[in-house]
């Protein structure tokens, strides 16, 4: 199976969460700014899945200060991996007007390239972020100067905070199996062993997680080795700018016996570029990069895939 089709398989799992997240309700608002002069933002999680959020200042004083305040903060990208903008794929937004409390959005022709989980995730981190200005109470949606609509041709109109609500995921149980190649420490420690394996899993998950969490669980095969030290906990997964990064507990820099740094560090690295997304890795250990592991590899910046430590297969 190619990225590609890989790709789709994924999406295709997540669609469920759209029956589950849009719901009309009455009269469950998230209210106002809040006590302090702050904001509620809304970002992605690590998976992409869902949304979280992140209590914000505020230091503008008029309504269209506040909304270019809010959208900024949408925009960027927070300092930490835990969770990521939900402005993806490089969607802009060209323009805004806010006449009385109707604020109008026009998005950059981009914002059609997104997939329906992505657009959905999005339009509703934009509109409960925004609403809780005092003076903004609807958001409007254009792309490239027209009004948002579904496939269907019905336009989206004016939202609130109301037409939305967070899923927490709890209630799904879409599963998929994945097809993953794992590497692992041969018999010597010296060398990386390649594992086929087929998993089922829950798609809410990303495969990242996954391939992380299964090599947490060690080797199948008769001989091979665990590359992660027993007991080390994963405290995160996220994918950034072509980048996962993962970040572990001090458990991680513990020696895993009798196997080499480098074993260590590349099956992690090979194992997650061969079946996810990302062409980089970069190993975290409770949120810092500044280690050498093992005082033989820098994990200072992110790592490509190494194939000349496979051990190759005896025909």
């Amino acid at each position: 199976m190619n990225g590609e089709e890989k790709m789709k398989d994924r999406r295709k799992g997540k669609y469920i969460i759209l029956l589950a997240f849009l719901l009309l309700l009455c009269g469950c608002g998230r209210g106002k700014e809040l006590e302090t002069g702050g904001y509620r933002i809304f970002y992605l999680d690590t998976d992409g899945t869902q949304l979280v959020e992140e209590q914000c200042e505020s230091d503008a004083g008029t309504v269209e200060g506040k909304v270019e305040e809010v959208l900024s903060l949408l925009k960027a990208e927070p300092d930490t991996i835990d969770y990521k903008s939900v402005f993806t794929d490089n969607v802009k937004i060209d323009s805004w007007e806010l006449y009385e409390t109707k604020l109008r959005l026009n998005f950059s022709k981009k914002y059609r390239k997104l997939d329906a989980v992505s657009e959905l995730l999005l339009r509703a981190a934009v509109v409960q972020s925004l609403v809780q200005i005092s003076g903004v109470d609807y958001v409007c949606f254009y792309v490239d100067g027209e009004p948002l609509t579904s496939n269907s041709g019905k336009e989206a109109g004016y939202m609130r905070a109301e037409d939305f609500v967070q899923n927490t995921g709890s209630s799904l149980h879409n599963y998929q199996t994945a097809n993953l190649t794992l590497y692992f420490s041969n018999e010597k420690g010296d060398r990386l062993s390649r594992e086929e394996v087929s998993v089922r899993y829950n798609s809410n998950m990303s495969v990242e997680k996954l391939i992380v969490e299964q090599l947490l669980k060690g080797p199948s095969a008769a001989g091979d080795k665990a590359v992660i030290p027993a007991g080390t906990r994963l405290l995160g997964v996220s994918n950034r700018e072509n980048v996962c990064y993962v970040n572990f507990d001090e458990g991680f820099l513990n020696v895993a016996e009798k196997v080499n740094p480098k074993v260590t560090v590349y099956a992690l690295v090979n194992s997650i570029i061969d079946g996810g997304e990302t062409s980089q890795v970069q190993i975290l250990v409770n949120g810092e990069t500044n280690i050498t592991y093992q005082e033989t590899i820098d994990l200072s910046k992110p790592l490509s895939k190494d194939p000349k430590l496979i051990e190759k297969r005896q025909e």
